[in-house]
C-alpha cells in the first residue's frame, strides 16, 4: 500500500495535516493535539511522514556522540517529585566529587576518544556561586579541546544567584571559562500547574526561557528537553512543543530535541499517592508518537530528533529511527539520573554497539561533535577494524553510581 493509499484509509482530518508538513507548511498547536489524540493506522501513517521528514533533513546517516557524564554531586536542595537521583546533604547516600577528582574523570574520557564531558549534578546547600566557573576552568587547563557540555538552567539560575550576580553575566564568566553549551533539561513540562504538582519549587516556566534565550543570544547553544508520561496532556504537550519551537524562531540556537519518558519506578512521588492520576510512565505508542510528531511540528526548525537509549532501551530506540529520529545521543560511560530513577540499560553503550544498532536498521552510523559536526562515517568500515580502547574496556571499571553513593571517599560534607 502507498502512503497515498494509506492517506485515504485514515482519519480525514489527519491525513490533511500530514499532507500539509509534507509541503513544508508549519502546523499549529492544535494540530499538534489532534495528530496526539490519533490512534490505529494513523500513527503509522505520522510515522512514516516523520521517517520520510527525517530523511528530507539528515539524509541515511544516524549520529551519536562519545562522551561521559560527570554528575558530581546528588546533594540538592529541591525536592522534586520525579527525581530519584537526589539527597538531602544529612543523608549517608550524599555525596560530592572535587574538582580534581571531576578532572581526573573528563582527562580519562578523553584519553579513551570522548569528546564530550557532560555535567549536571544536584544543588547543594551554601554552594559557592564560582563553582561551576571553576569545573570549567580546571577542566580546559587539563582538556582544552574538549567540549564541555553543562548545567542546567537551573544550575545556571542557582550559581548566578550563589555568585550575586545576574543570568547573563554568569553565562558570560562560564563561556569565557570554556562552556560550550548547555543542556535544556530542568524543562519538564512548560506548563505552570503541571510543574507545581511534580516539582513545586522547581525553576519557574519564566525563569527557563530567560535562562535559555539568553544563552542563544550569547552564542552558547543548547538542546531542548521535555519529560512526558506522568499526569500531563495532549494540551499540555502541545504548549511545551510550542514554547521550544518559538524560542528557536527566535534564536535558532536549539541544537536537538530529546524526548525523555518519565521513568516511575523510584521517583518519590510515585510512591503514597502524592501526585493524583500519577501514570507509571508512557507506554510504546506514547513514545512512538512523542517522536514522530515532535519531527512533524520542528520540521525546518530544528533538525535532531534524538532519542534516550538510557530511558527507552536499545530495541525500541531501533524502532525509533524509523519514526523521525536521527541521533542516538551519547556513550555516557556514567550516567547516574536514569539509572538512579529505576532505569534498567545501563550507564554506558559501547560506540560500537551504536552502529551495530544502527547498521541492523540499514542506515549509515556516524559519529558527530556535540555542535553535529560529522567526525566520522562508518558505512564502508568492516566491524572488525571499527573496535576502539572504549569498545574493549570493562564498563565496570568507571563504577556504578550505586557503587559510588556508598563510598566514603566522596562522602557529602556541608560547605
Amino acid at each position: 500500500m502507498s502512503i497515498e493509499e494509506l492517506f485515504r484509509n485514515i482519519d480525514p482530518e489527519i491525513s490533511s495535516i500530514l499532507n500539509k508538513v509534507l509541503s513544508d507548511s508549519e502546523i499549529s498547536l492544535k494540530e499538534a493535539i489532534r495528530l496526539f489524540e490519533s490512534s490505529g493506522s494513523s500513527i503509522l501513517a505520522i510515522s512514516l511522514v516523520a521517517d520520510e521528514l527525517r530523511s528530507r533533513k539528515n539524509g541515511n546517516l544516524v549520529t551519536y556522540v562519545i562522551n561521559r557524564n560527570i554528575n558530581f554531586t546528588n546533594v540538592c536542595i529541591k525536592q522534586c517529585g520525579f527525581c530519584a537521583f537526589s539527597r538531602d546533604f544529612r543523608t549517608e547516600e550524599g555525596y560530592m566529587l572535587p574538582i580534581n577528582e571531576i578532572v581526573r574523570r573528563a582527562k580519562e574520557a578523553w584519553d579513551l576518544g570522548a569528546t564530550e564531558i557532560c555535567i549536571q549534578a544536584g544543588l547543594p546547600p551554601s554552594m559557592d556561586g564560582m563553582l561551576y566557573v571553576n569545573i570549567c576552568k580546571a577542566i580546559k587547563e587539563v582538556v582544552p579541546d574538549v567540549h564541555i557540555h553543562a548545567f542546567s538552567p537551573e544550575e545556571i539560575l542557582y550559581g548566578s544567584v550563589r555568585a550575586n550576580t545576574s543570568v547573563r553575566d554568569y553565562l558570560k564568566m562560564l563561556k569565557e571559562a570554556g562552556l560550550g553549551s548547555l543542556p535544556g533539561t530542568s524543562a519538564e513540562i512548560l506548563v505552570k500547574e503541571v510543574r507545581n504538582k511534580i516539582s513545586p519549587g522547581r525553576i519557574s516556566v519564566d525563569d527557563w526561557i530567560k535562562v535559555i534565550t539568553t544563552a542563544h543570544k550569547l552564542d552558547i547553544p543548547t538542546t531542548s528537553t521535555i519529560m512526558y508520561g506522568h499526569i500531563e496532556n495532549y494540551e499540555n504537550i502541545a504548549t511545551h512543543l510550542e514554547i521550544i519551537r518559538n524560542i528557536q524562531k527566535e534564536t535558532g540556537n536549539f541544537t536537538e530535541f530529546v524526548p525523555l519518558s518519565f521513568i516511575h519506578n523510584e521517583a518519590p512521588m510515585s510512591g503514597h499517592n502524592l501526585v493524583s492520576g500519577l501514570r507509571k510512565g508512557a507506554d510504546g505508542i506514547e513514545i512512538v508518537k512523542m517522536h514522530s510528531i515532535s519531527r512533524l511540528f520542528f520540521n525546518n526548525r530544528i533538525d535532531n530528533i534524538q532519542v534516550s537509549w538510557v530511558k527507552e532501551g536499545p530495541k525500541l530506540s531501533q524502532i525509533l529511527l524509523g519514526t523521525g529520529v536521527n541521533d542516538l545521543g551519547g556513550c555516557l560511560i556514567n550516567e547516574s539520573i536514569s539509572t538512579s530513577a529505576g532505569s534498567q540499560y545501563g550507564q554506558f553503550m559501547r560506540p560500537l554497539e551504536m552502529r551495530k544498532l544502527i547498521r541492523s536498521t540499514g542506515r549509515i552510523p556516524a559519529q558527530r561533535s556535540s555542535k553535529y559536526e560529522i567526525i566520522k562515517e562508518f558505512s564502508a568500515i568492516e566491524e572488525s577494524q571499527e573496535e576502539s580502547v572504549l569498545d574493549k574496556i570493562d564498563p565496570e571499571i568507571f563504577g556504578s553510581y550505586h557503587r559510588l553513593i556508598k563510598l566514603n571517599e566522596y562522602r557529602y560534607k556541608k560547605m
